[in-house]
């Protein structure tokens, strides 16, 4: 009989762990699919981990990952997949924002042979209008960047054992999970779902930390921002030839060009181009830096099986 493995990754998620354990095992059990939880604490402050242990002797097919520390989000879900041993893997967040009955679609679609099965957000829920906009604008950017729908995609997906093996077959420390379970391909077809009110907690995603995760994951999974650098140069260029010529006719017309706020206007131009640049390619540099480390993309500190926890 297939086994489903859920991956939830927690980050300071106390207040729903126990709910989103009975719901699903409800769910799931009803629907007489085999099953396991696989809950990852990314190092939370409150007592997620004590609630991961409580699900776990209550239920048996629960699976617990502590971190040592905060690695998160991408960390936590690349630590679910590694951990978890079913046929078909599906990550979705612990807050129950993803509906639970939309698991049970996504399974049918897997047993009918497809290998990817991308959630879609059907309405983004209850939000302020400047952090739906600010989502909207930076999942735009990473759409361009990418090459890759962002605007609607989310964390929610269910996949086949080969399609989560390629997924950690990929070597780099920086894992974009949305991006790159669309780049290793398979057959794939996507589920729509209306994202559902949080119960208890609060979001974790802030405008700043959106804009944070945007930059780094589009740097992560493309070079497109490299680009800017060779259109900035361009622009420049372009920019000096115009004033090169118009400078050339009115030295030959006998009229003086008047030099000081036409050149502070290029140096300013040219001087912000270069900063931006050399920001994007020591963002890039640094990154580089951090995958020849070859560091760890997450520290297991505890691992919880059933009753039985492990020390790592």
């Amino acid at each position: 009989m297939s086994r489903l493995s859920i991956v939830l990754p927690a980050y300071n998620e106390e207040l729903m762990v126990g709910k989103t354990c009975k719901v699903l095992k409800e769910e799931l059990e009803k629907a007489g699919i085999a099953y396991e939880l696989v809950l990852v604490d990314d190092g939370s402050k409150d007592c997620t981990w004590e609630e991961i242990k409580k699900a776990g002797f209550k239920d048996t097919n629960v699976v617990g990952i502590h971190f040592s520390r905060n690695f998160g989000k991408e960390a936590a879900i690349c630590a679910g997949l590694a951990q978890a041993e079913g046929d078909v893997v599906a990550v979705m967040d612990c807050d129950l924002q993803h509906p639970p009955e939309t698991l049970l679609q996504m399974y049918a679609l897997w047993q009918k042979g497809y290998e990817v099965i991308e959630g879609v957000k059907l309405s983004r829920g209850k939000e302020s209008v400047i952090h739906k906009e600010c989502a909207g604008f930076f999942y735009g950017i990473m759409s361009k960047a990418t090459g890759i729908d962002m605007k609607n995609a989310s964390d929610f997906k269910m996949m086949d054992r080969k399609v989560v093996d390629s997924i950690l077959s990929m070597p780099e420390r920086n894992m974009f999970f949305r991006a790159e379970s669309a780049w290793v391909g398979y057959k794939t077809t996507t589920v729509g779902f209306y994202v559902q009110e949080r119960e208890a907690g609060e979001s974790k995603w802030s405008t700043w930390s959106l804009i944070k995760y945007a930059f780094t994951n589009i740097v992560a999974f493309t070079t497109v921002p490299l680009q800017f650098v060779t259109i900035a140069g361009a622009a420049c260029f372009l920019c000096s030839l115009v004033l090169l010529i118009y400078s050339l006719v009115q030295f030959f017309g006998g009229r003086a060009v008047e030099g000081y706020t036409t050149t502070l206007i290029v140096l300013l131009m040219i001087g912000s181009a270069v900063m931006l640049s050399l920001g994007i390619i020591g963002y890039y540099i640094a990154k580089i830096y951090e995958e020849v480390k070859k560091r760890p993309r997450y520290i297991v500190s505890k691992i919880l099986r059933g009753t039985g926890e492990q020390q790592h």
